[in-house]
């Protein structure tokens, strides 16, 4: 019972690791003040960008340090590049020290390697403390992570609402505290226990409870994150973020309450009937999986008790039809056969779902990543600089909500099973529409409705890909495969990045420039007009190729959901 509990003790301490290391997400708030500055363009704005996200390029460096130290060596290490990246931001843009651009490119490089680590480390712990139900902690964890711009303003607006560097500062102390506060439970882990059958059940309760917990965090966001009216109500709007955030610790109170509830109340009330699949464990995922992380740290791996070792089968395109058209072949030719099966890097590149699965990442969930970096500047030239920080906090959020909503597909499939690729395609649909929006209206409504979409739509992206990559590609080998999906978005950040920048300095010149210094500021809607349309356009490709490879990958899942239900029926 105690090792029950200190695991849920390990999963609020990872909750608090996301919820302040998404420091990515932040930059709109200080951007354009590091811009003025460094007496820097556009285009040059947008590489500091680029390389918070090319730490994106070196995740695997974290893997392979897990090889060779413990994990609170590789948590630590972390939280130290965090504060040295944004903390030398920081005495630039305070104006303590001067350091040339090159320099400051290589501190973003830093900061964004530094959450690389974290989400890492969070990755594992996750996965070897709830191997049965490892979706729904990976999908709660990395959820949060996508709240920490709405915390950092509140934080901001707490403190000294009037100073922008105030971000940089808080970007490098926080994550170095909170390391600090969950070293204790990381320390302490639980050796592995496989759970029971009831046991997982009983344990997806606890996360059903924790996502209900965590939309209420979110709505409480929403609606006081960029409130700076008062500074004793910002104060005490902060504490209650993060008593909502303390607030899951009673979770391994429930953990010991509930075998008195399981004699007293739970014989008489069953949820055989509910219309929900709380994750069995013969059928969550593809595969039961464990994560073996020895206690001499010397690596580690998924492991698995039912994992087909055979070579990938695809499906092969019947030749009765010699006009077969194109359209068709590009559908049915070197199908998955079934979900799970392992792929090595050299078969995942040359597979056609894996490219198409790439484009439909690279043309939505990374522009919306883009779109955040660039809010600041979105705003300013639009005339709502005052309304930069609400806007950074309206993107978390919905950012927030559309992660909880990846895991909506494991609760529902009781009464509605769709290929988790259709979820996909659905979830890409708001960003065109927020785009053309935006492309169309430049006023407060559009600009605060548009940021809302993007939010939701590059949110539940980010947190169901890790999923779908197991899926498509084997649970095994996700940790090599989805890094190289990833590689996707320092591209994209530069390339979007660089056209939203050239489309912006070549309007500045008919808009004015900066008093206190050589860069240039754009006003109007021209500024983003030709960006907005573009990248509506590319995201309309985006939606395309996430439809075929709904269709592409239909059957795998279609023959899945009949395994399971057969299973099913032959174990009652």
């Amino acid at each position: 019972m105690a090792g029950q509990s200190r695991k849920w003790m390990i999963l609020v301490a990872t909750i608090w690791i996301q919820a302040f290391t998404g420091t990515n997400f932040d930059f709109s708030a200080y951007s354009s003040d590091l811009k003025s500055v460094l007496g820097i363009s556009q285009v040059q704005l947008n590489y500091l960008a680029v390389a918070s996200d090319l730490g994106k390029v070196f995740g695997w460096s974290s893997g392979l340090a897990l090889m060779y130290f413990p994990l609170w060596t590789v948590l630590f290490a972390a939280a130290f590049m965090g504060f040295v990246g944004y903390g030398v931001q920081w005495l630039v843009i305070t104006h303590f020290i001067s350091l040339p651009y090159i320099m400051v490119f290589l501190c973003c490089l830093l900061a964004g390697l530094s959450i690389c680590w974290f989400n890492t480390v969070c990755f594992v712990l996750c996965i070897s403390n709830f191997p049965a139900n490892r979706s729904l902690a990976l999908s709660l964890t990395v959820s949060f992570n996508g709240v920490s711009a709405a915390l950092y303003t509140l934080a901001y607006n707490a403190i000294n609402p009037t100073s922008p560097e105030l971000y940089l500062l808080l970007n490098a102390l926080i994550p170095l505290i909170v390391s600090f506060t969950a070293i204790i439970p990381i320390l302490r882990q639980p050796p592995f226990e496989p759970l029971p059958p009831d046991g997982v059940r009983r344990d997806s309760l606890m996360f059903l409870l924790l996502n209900i917990l965590a939309a209420l965090n979110g709505v409480y966001l929403l609606l006081f994150g960029s409130n700076s009216s008062d500074l004793t109500s910002a104060r005490l709007l902060f504490g209650g973020a993060i008593l909502l955030l303390i607030f899951p610790l009673c979770i391994p109170g429930l953990v010991i309450a509930r075998n008195w509830y399981n004699r007293t109340i739970h014989t008489s009330f069953r949820l055989e009937g509910s219309g929900f699949i709380l994750v069995d464990p013969d059928e969550l995922e593809l595969h039961k999986g464990m994560l073996a992380h020895e206690a001499n740290r010397e690596g580690y791996q998924l492991l698995s008790d039912d994992v087909v070792q055979n070579p990938v089968k695809t499906v092969a395109v019947e030749e009765e039809d010699s006009d077969e058209s194109c359209c068709k072949k590009l559908i049915t030719r070197d199908q998955l056969e079934g979900l799970g099966i392992e792929h090595s890097l050299s078969l995942l590149l040359t597979r056609s779902d894996f490219w198409l699965y790439y484009i439909t990442y690279f043309c939505g969930g990374t522009i919306g990543l883009v779109y955040s970096n660039n809010l600041g500047q979105i705003a300013q030239s639009l005339g709502q600089s005052s309304n930069t920080t609400t806007l950074v906090t309206l993107y978390s959020a919905f950012s927030f909500f559309g992660r909880l909503l990846s895991a909506t597909p494991d609760y529902i499939r009781a009464k509605v099973y769709f290929a988790r690729t259709g979820w996909l395609a659905i979830a890409l649909l708001p960003t065109p529409f927020a785009l053309f929006l935006l492309a169309s209206s430049g006023n407060a409504s559009a600009l605060q409705a548009g940021t809302a979409l993007m939010g939701l739509s590059s949110g539940f992206i980010f947190a169901a890909a890790v999923s779908i990559t197991s899926e498509l590609f084997g649970p095994n080998s996700v940790g090599v495969n989805h890094n190289i999906l990833i590689t996707n978005i320092p591209i994209g950040s530069l390339i979007y990045g660089f056209l939203a920048a050239l489309v912006y300095d070549s309007h500045g010149f008919t808009g004015t420039k900066s008093m206190t210094s050589e860069s240039v500021v754009c006003m109007g809607r021209d500024c983003y007009y030709l960006t907005f349309v573009w990248w509506g356009c590319l995201s309309l490709l985006g939606l395309g190729s996430s439809l075929v490879l709904f269709i592409r990958t239909r059957r795998a899942y279609q023959r899945f959901e009949q395994a399971r239900i057969s299973s099913n029926i032959n174990d009652s």
